[in-house]
């Protein structure tokens, strides 16, 4: 067994060293050449030729001519061939040879420096040092607590833990339950005050809306209807009645002071009463004409309401003066608060009788806004507004000398001329006119013996600077030269004049009412003897008040005794312009048709006094307004 397992090694051994003679015999033998079937058979003369080769760095597939266009030569087209590396490096040997005739030749223009931002200089940012900070604060208090546990004790304070638990969530439940109370009812009245001003301003929408469209026709005659009797009613005009405005509030009060906004539509209306026996509360209203069965703005006074004056530039600032003495300004952008903004007391000066006039003015040096008042207390007073008080100053005391002591004089009405700030008239209760100014606060410039009565209104024409008008109860209406001592024109309506306007569209057209319900309207350019209308807006027993222009439209509007408010439309002959003249007197630069007023009161006067010496020599006391009338006009 031993013998056969010893042959069968010796057999493996055997092949393998076989195997390896064979494997080392292999590198002697040459590789069969393996040729592909469309190869070129060469001959061996042609195998053995010698073929030279020289290498270049020029790429073949590089492009042979290259377009550049230069910018610097009107944008011409220049051609280049390439070039090899070694002809661009000796080039650039060339031309880096200072000595060498291409650097002579061609050389390259210095690059021009940034002269505003360039900077040779490096810069170098510097490095914030570092900094330590700390801190000392005190160690937190220490304090030593031993104490032995037991089961039961243990028990007892995980009992109390418990019972503390359910009271904190008793608590936390109640307070839960009010907090959502109070979070419904603020939610609540939230959404309430939200939609409240949508509300309001809806409604107020809706309301006009009906009004127009039910007051129609009326809306039709404010916009279009023109009177057409005009033409043949020889210059004479009429008044159209529109609408009629009222407060519910205001029932039993009369219309004591008027002022048109200088927003196309809304006036205030002041009501109080002129019966100084029944003094009561007075109400201060905004109308529109947009709407006139409900006002925009209401605000109530615990006294009676004798004068309100609109601000030119702040329209919402409506200065107003009350029959106590007080002066008050209120502000509509704060229709929340009926309350005003600011308001005298007796420690800042306000009046002892009643406030009959106030006047805004332009703003001081400080830029506070400021206005003017008069009393029957005979002090004219400049308010200023300075954060929420007003503060006041005396520009003027009006009082005459009797015998030796000064007697005091109520004022009644007064006016700023509209060019110059400081220069103003005065009227008083015993009839006279004084034109002051406010540089002079101890001495007046010029009085004038207007009225036999109270003078109720004296106003500056909007054109001419040196006219002004003037009205009283002793039935006259009066056109003024301030330069002049005698009056212009006189004017007698037969009654007690309330209040006198001018328009805002022509120099000589004025209106005036009278306490006997008519409107007299007078146009100087057309006709100097008589109105050019007069028309019964109310009935007899009813007193007109007051009377405005409108700025914009071509409406006045009239208060009477009984709160009620009323426009009418003016006809076209009542609203004519005058012509303007190609040449013009320096002195009057805006006046065209008084140029004729001063000649016709020359003549007016020298026919008075031929009348005055006609009357002396005949011995006649009185004569006959007709009479007086003709001899004038002939």
């Amino acid at each position: 067994m031993y013998k056969s397992v010893c042959i069968r090694c010796n057999l493996q051994e055997e092949k393998k060293g076989a195997d390896a003679v064979e494997g080392h015999d292999e590198w002697l033998h040459g590789k069969p050449l393996i040729k592909p079937l469309d190869q070129v058979e060469l001959t061996e003369t042609e195998l053995e030729e010698e073929i030279t080769r020289t290498l270049s760095a020029n790429n073949p597939h590089a492009p042979q001519n290259i377009v550049r266009y230069s910018y610097k030569v009107n944008l011409e087209a220049i051609f280049e061939t390439p070039t090899t590396d070694e002809e661009e490096v000796d080039e650039g040997g060339e031309e880096d040879r200072p000595d060498s005739e291409a650097s002579k030749t061609d050389k390259k223009e210095p690059k021009l420096k940034n002269q505003f931002s360039f900077c040779e200089r490096a810069s170098q940012t510097l490095t914030n040092p570092l900094r330590e900070r700390g801190c000392q604060t005190e160690p937190p208090p220490c304090r030593t607590f031993c104490a032995t546990a037991n089961q039961s004790e243990i028990y007892d304070a995980y009992v109390e833990w418990l019972q503390a638990q359910e009271k904190n969530k008793e608590k936390q439940k109640g307070v839960q339950s009010k907090r959502d109370d109070s979070s419904k009812r603020t939610v609540l009245m939230e959404s309430q005050t939200d939609e409240l001003p949508r509300l309001t301003k809806a409604a107020k929408i809706l309301e006009r809306m009906v009004n127009q469209n039910t007051f129609d026709y009326i809306a039709q005659d404010f916009k279009y209807y023109e009177d057409p009797s005009d033409e043949f009613r020889d210059q004479k005009g009429t008044l159209l009645p529109l609408w009629k405005f009222q407060c519910d509030k205001a029932k039993g009060m009369s219309v004591t002071a008027l002022c048109c906004n200088y927003f196309e539509d809304l006036f205030a209306v002041g009501m109080g009463t002129y019966d100084f026996c029944k003094q009561g509360p007075g109400v201060l209203v905004f109308h529109t004409l947009k709407n006139h069965s409900f006002p925009e703005y209401i605000y109530t006074a615990t006294s009676g309401i004798m004068c309100v004056d609109i601000h030119q530039q702040h329209s919402y600032l409506v200065a107003v003066g009350f029959y106590d003495g007080h002066v008050a300004v209120y502000n509509l952008k704060k229709r929340g608060e009926g309350e005003p903004v600011y308001k005298s007391t007796a420690k800042m000066g306000k009046h002892t009788d009643p406030v009959w006039e106030v006047r805004w003015q332009k703003d001081d040096l400080d830029g506070n806004r400021n206005f003017c008042s008069i009393s029957s207390d005979g002090r004219i007073v400049s308010w200023t507004l300075v954060k929420n008080e007003l503060i006041f100053t005396d520009i003027l005391r009006l009082s005459v000398t009797v015998s030796v002591s000064d007697v005091q004089v109520s004022g009644t009405s007064f006016d700023f001329h509209k060019q110059i700030d400081h220069l103003f008239l005065v009227g008083t209760e015993d009839g006279k006119i004084h034109k002051c100014s406010k540089t002079y606060s101890n001495q007046l410039l010029k009085s004038y013996d207007a009225h036999n009565m109270a003078v109720d209104a004296v106003k500056w024409n909007h054109f001419h600077s040196g006219v002004f008008i003037s009205c009283s109860s002793d039935w006259t209406v009066k056109v003024w030269d301030h330069a002049a001592h005698t009056p212009l024109f006189i004017f007698d309506l037969h009654a007690p004049v309330g209040d006198v306007a001018w328009a805002p569209y022509s120099s000589t057209v004025f209106a005036a009412v009278t306490l006997d319900g008519i409107v007299h309207v007078f146009d100087l350019n057309l006709n100097k003897f008589e109105a050019l209308c007069q028309q019964a807006v109310v009935a007899n027993t009813v007193k007109l008040t007051h009377i405005e222009f409108n700025p914009i439209y071509p409406i006045i509007i009239v208060g009477d005794e009984r709160g009620f408010v009323t426009s009418l439309k003016l006809s076209p002959n009542l609203r004519k312009r005058p012509k303007v003249r190609p040449t013009f007197n320096p002195l009057y630069p805006l006046s065209d048709s008084f140029h004729t007023l001063q000649e016709t009161s020359l003549r007016y006067n020298s026919i008075i006094s031929q009348e005055d010496t006609i009357r002396n020599i005949n011995g006649i006391n009185g004569l006959p307004s007709e009479l007086a009338t003709c001899f004038i006009q002939r």
